[in-house]
């Protein structure tokens, strides 16, 4: 398979991405004066815009490497859940996946930016699990739509919709239908993930998750604590996002350390949910474990050259990936 037909064969999936989404808001203005209620600056608006944050992001990447991406989630049946919704539908994303309930109150991070400083955040969100019935409808919902996906995303950002028993369930469906599953985790759920195909922690992640020490630049003790962490979850391959250090992945027999690509660092932003997008799809498409790795390093590397979250450039990558040997190799 040439880098163009693999490129094209991203076109043809779908992806399920299971998670926390949420909605990001940003609210451009200049302050002029403080105000005379307390020591604050005034910011008078000039703009306001929404931008799907969390989970979405992740859907983004997905579709903008041609695949489908499907949402499956809970939301609130509130103001920003009509913001949210409606920015997944405007963006031509797949919404059969969605549950808006009255118990919920859907996470929005508002960001107030004056000039070019962030003045505050302001998140209004939950982070207790969302409750057995929504947990019910989630699984029903996840039951009819993963027969015809190719992979499942989990994409945790530690605000309840991934729940214990929401993970497990869907975990059991996908290996029922023999779907893969790739995982993003958080604190909270991280050894929830029991029996995933591709685990992607970052290095910070990895250390907590596991409550061990060890040294990264040790090629030994990196190998040794991705092992660990393999036998701990009954994984069948784990993905580490090292950083500036690049990835390393232990799965089907293969260990592999790819180093980050020098780049003009501007926004590290986002970088990890492009390289879970790329990840997901190569595992459906069943690559070798370091062209898996090679694609996704690839494309980490390539969002952090631009400001804020943005989605992979497909277009882009397919040029960068054409020049890699490695991955010709890999093909070949």
């Amino acid at each position: 398979m040439e880098i163009p037909q693999l490129f094209e064969a991203f076109n043809q999936l779908k992806v399920l991405v299971v998670g926390d989404v949420m909605l990001d808001s940003y609210v451009w203005g200049k302050a002029e004066r403080i105000s005379p209620e307390a020591p604050v600056p005034v910011v008078q608006v000039t703009r306001r815009e929404y931008r799907l944050g969390g989970a979405g992001n992740v859907l983004l990447n997905v579709q903008a490497l041609g695949a489908e991406a499907i949402v499956c989630s809970v939301i609130g049946t509130d103001g920003p859940g009509d913001l949210l919704e409606e920015s997944l539908k405007q963006k031509g994303l797949n919404c059969d996946g969605l549950i808006r309930s009255p118990q919920r109150i859907t996470t929005i991070k508002e960001r107030i930016i004056a000039g070019s400083q962030q003045v505050v955040r302001i998140d209004t969100e939950t982070e207790k699990d969302i409750s057995d019935q929504e947990q019910e409808l989630l699984l029903q919902k996840a039951a009819e739509l993963i027969p015809s996906c190719q992979v499942i995303i989990f994409e945790d950002y530690d605000k309840g919709v991934l729940t214990s028993k929401t993970i497990a369930g869907m975990i059991a469906l996908a290996k029922q239908h023999g779907v893969p599953t790739v995982v993003d985790p958080k604190k909270r759920n991280f050894l929830a993930y029991q029996g995933t195909t591709l685990f992607k922690p970052n290095l910070k992640e990895l250390r907590e998750g596991l409550k061990i020490e060890f040294n990264v630049d040790n090629p030994v003790e990196l190998a040794n604590a991705v092992v660990l962490l393999k036998e701990r979850l009954q994984a069948d391959g784990a993905l580490i996002t090292l950083s500036e250090r690049g990835v390393y992945i232990d799965y089907q027999q293969e260990q592999c350390h790819l180093p980050a690509h020098i780049r003009q660092i501007t926004d590290v932003s986002g970088a990890g949910d492009t390289v879970i997008s790329i990840a997901a799809c190569c595992v459906a498409l069943q690559l070798p474990p370091t062209l898996i790795a090679a694609i996704s390093n690839l494309g980490g590397g390539l969002v952090c050259e631009r400001i804020g979250v943005v989605p992979i450039d497909k277009a882009r990558l397919q040029i960068e990936a054409e020049k890699l040997d490695t991955l010709a190799e890999k093909l070949g």
